[in-house]
């Protein structure tokens, strides 16, 4: 076994020493902000702020989604929040999400600025203001929303712990490994079993419960996440590969996926998003060409 055996819990927990880990720097056991900063804001009503994890793929992803359907009302300014910087923890930011957790949206349409936070609430909250992706069938919205809440509460295991654990814990522990491995490849079984009787999670459309599950799932079937599709043995699971690929070669989810990038090729990161054109004209790897 990898994993030690001489810790005893105390009987009070306090927060005295670092973790360790990718993110000790910024992991901390209380809410609000760090810093006084407000939040940039651009020209277009929707104001996003975020990063390209999965979770802030799924919002940039459902945007361009909705401008591939000639939804003008939702051009946006997708603004890079560095978490590892602690960006997320500015007063500004945390006015907008009190978890301080991206992605976190702006909707200044109305009279009144609304906030969003939480991905699956954005992708709700976009999905009935622009009439797409969400169906109005009862039966259909209560298949699509059940999906999408399924991968919201995975999403704890996949991220925070097989992630964590597999990539990037200070040491490698057996029994967490394994612990997550297992309840990973049990949700990868789950959705690779509701594919082989549906082209899509609530059917035969492709809905928000897709978007949502696209990014976590498809990324580690692709081997985007944490490197690990050999590990889970990736190539098991034919009808989630089969669903990632479809999505995967939709050019909104192209485009959705490279906003807010700022790791990885540089001709895939578009740090900020201001204008559709920004794809052509404002990539990495064109920015640093013309320096």
């Amino acid at each position: 076994m990898a994993d030690t055996t001489d810790y005893t819990p105390p009987k009070v927990w306090t927060w005295n020493k670092p973790n360790g880990g990718e993110f000790a720097s910024i992991n901390r056991p209380i809410a609000g902000p760090t810093h006084e900063k407000e939040l940039p804001v651009g020209k277009h009503p929707l104001q996003l702020y975020s990063l390209a994890t999965p979770n802030g793929q799924k919002v940039t992803i459902m945007l361009e989604e909705l401008l591939a359907r000639g939804h003008s009302g939702a051009e946006y300014d997708a603004w890079l929040i560095r978490i590892g910087q602690g960006d997320q923890f500015s007063s500004g930011f945390v006015e907008v999400n009190p978890n301080s957790k991206i992605p976190a949206l702006m909707d200044r349409s109305g009279g009144k600025p609304v906030r969003v936070f939480e991905s699956g609430a954005i992708l709700v909250y976009l999905a009935e203001k622009f009439g797409e992706f969400l169906p109005t069938e009862p039966a259909a919205r209560a298949e699509c929303l059940s999906w999408l809440f399924w991968q919201m509460g995975s999403t704890p295991y996949v991220g925070g712990g097989f992630g964590h654990f597999y990539a990037y814990a200070p040491v490698k522990i057996e029994y967490a490994i394994d612990r997550f491995t297992m309840e990973t490849k049990r949700l990868l079984d789950v959705l690779d079993r509701r594919l082989a009787e549906s082209e899509y999670l609530a059917g035969r459309d492709y809905t928000i419960a897709d978007i949502a599950a696209f990014p976590w799932y498809g990324g580690l079937v692709k081997g985007w996440s944490y490197g690990a599709a050999e590990f889970l043995s990736a190539q098991d699971y034919k009808n989630v590969l089969r669903w990632a690929d479809t999505i995967a070669a939709r050019p909104a989810v192209k485009r959705g996926r490279m906003v807010n990038r700022a790791s990885g090729e540089l001709s895939e990161q578009l740090r900020e998003r201001h204008d559709a054109r920004d794809f052509e004209t404002r990539t990495q790897d064109k920015l640093e060409a013309a320096q």
